[in-house]
Order: structure tokens, then sequence, then C-alpha cells
């Protein structure tokens, strides 16, 4: 399960928190490559928020690349760009997407 940490008084959007949660846990290895993550529907009722707000930080981590949908099957995390170096950490140390516009004015 994942555990998103929101503080619905804090002045940062509901959604920039969920990002980086999911951000910070991909980066982290504790979501690898592969994974599938939960429905927005599901993950929006488990974390007690709108099921837009979910949506919103997966449409950002699709952007930036960190995870991938599939119509019919859901929102994975991404692999590795093909040349990243093979090490014995976690893939996604090296994992270093490329953001979008609007990526990079807000962080």
């Amino acid at each position: 399960m994942i555990r998103l940490t929101v503080d619905k008084e804090a002045a940062e959007a509901a959604h920039r928190q969920v990002y980086q949660c999911l951000r910070e846990a991909i980066l982290a290895g504790e979501l690898p490559p592969g994974t599938r993550l939960p429905a927005t529907r599901q993950l929006a009722r488990e974390a007690g928020l709108a099921r837009v707000t979910i949506a919103r930080a997966y449409d950002q981590l699709a952007a930036e690349g960190f995870v991938e949908s599939r119509v019919g099957a859901g929102t994975f995390v991404a692999a590795g760009p093909p040349d990243a170096p093979e090490s014995n950490g976690p893939a996604t140390a090296h994992f270093r997407p490329t953001r979008t516009e609007w990526g990079r004015r807000v962080l």
C-alpha cells in the first residue's frame, strides 16, 4: 500500500503533495519499475482525497516520465532509460526524467 502524507491545511496544493510523495517513493526504490499503482479512485478513497487530486498527480508523474499509463491495464512505474548503467542498487537511482515546462516552473 502506498502511504501518502497530505496536509490539507498546507499552502501547497494537495495534488503537488501527492505527486511529491509518489515521486520520492519512486526515486527511493520503494516503488520499483513495473510496479502497478492503484487506480485513481482507489487511492483517492484510501487517502480521503478527491479523485481529481490523484489524477493530477499521476498526470504530472506521466508528463515527467516517472509512470506510464496503459489503457485497460493501469498506471505503472516506468523503467529507467534503456541506456541506464547497470548497478546493484535500485534502477531508479539513475532515473532522472526530463521535466515538462510546468515541472520546471513549479520545482
